[in-house]
């Protein structure tokens, strides 16, 4: 069995398969997966780990790029999935707060593709990231941005007028929150962005990059949305050599 089913992952694993299909949901084909492949592309990345790799999809598009990948993540069912679209893929249970990377194996690139917000100990989680990096090498991370996670789970509602407002409320207190759509329900945290900076800084970590990306295409009424409101960021950091 999966290590923690108390977030709500492996009850949530067939509609979560389901809702991604082959080339994933809204949020990562028309506004991260461009940027993100901007990021590990022609860079010279030979090793990569996928902390919270869910069903393996950003590591098929990270070996598309020549980069040879291991996924981890907690939820059994996903990890099932990644090893049926990829036999040949080296994927392993476990959390990012308790992974057991080998010292001798410390990877050039470390990614986080919308996974810290599903961990609930980020201190121990970012650490062992870190510690997977060699010196030099480069953690990116795909994420929400805190603004969006402190109007969950309302998000969209109407005012007295009918007008739809997003509404960001209790923005400081990190906090668990539970999500539900189509079949899916799982826990998130919400997290003030000074929180990931300053646990990212303590590390050491030299910050080269911090974008907040925009749809590329879709739905135009999504897109309108999402230039409403910031939905998410993408950071990358390097290691000190």
């Amino acid at each position: 069995m999966s290590e923690d089913v108390s977030d709500g992952w492996s009850a949530s694993a067939s509609a979560w398969i389901a809702e991604q299909g082959d080339d994933g949901d809204y949020g990562r084909r028309f506004v991260l997966d461009a940027p993100m492949r901007s990021r590990v592309e022609g860079r010279g990345f030979r090793r990569a780990l996928d902390v919270g790799c869910g069903e393996g999809r950003f590591c098929r598009i990270m070996q598309r790029a020549g980069i040879r990948t291991t996924g981890i993540d907690p939820t059994e069912a996903l990890l099932a999935r990644a090893k049926q679209m990829d036999p040949d893929g080296d994927y392993r249970l476990g959390r990012a707060e308790t992974m057991d990377v080998d010292v001798d194996a410390h990877f050039d690139l470390v990614v986080s593709y919308l996974s810290l917000i599903d961990m609930p100990d980020l201190g121990a989680a970012i650490a062992k990231m870190v510690a997977a990096l060699r010196p030099g090498g480069t953690l990116l991370i795909a994420n929400l941005t805190s603004f969006n996670t402190a109007g969950q789970p309302d998000g969209w509602t109407r005012d007295s007028e009918g007008a739809l407002r997003f509404s960001i409320d209790h923005y400081m207190d990190e906090r668990p929150i539970w999500l539900s759509w189509r079949g899916i329900r799982i826990q998130n945290w919400h997290r003030p962005l000074s929180t990931y900076m300053t646990l990212l800084l303590d590390h050491g970590l030299q910050l080269r990059l911090f974008v907040e990306p925009e749809p590329v295409d879709g739905d135009p009424e999504k897109i309108a949305s999402h230039r409403r409101v910031p939905y998410f960021h993408i950071m990358e950091w390097q290691k000190p050599v």
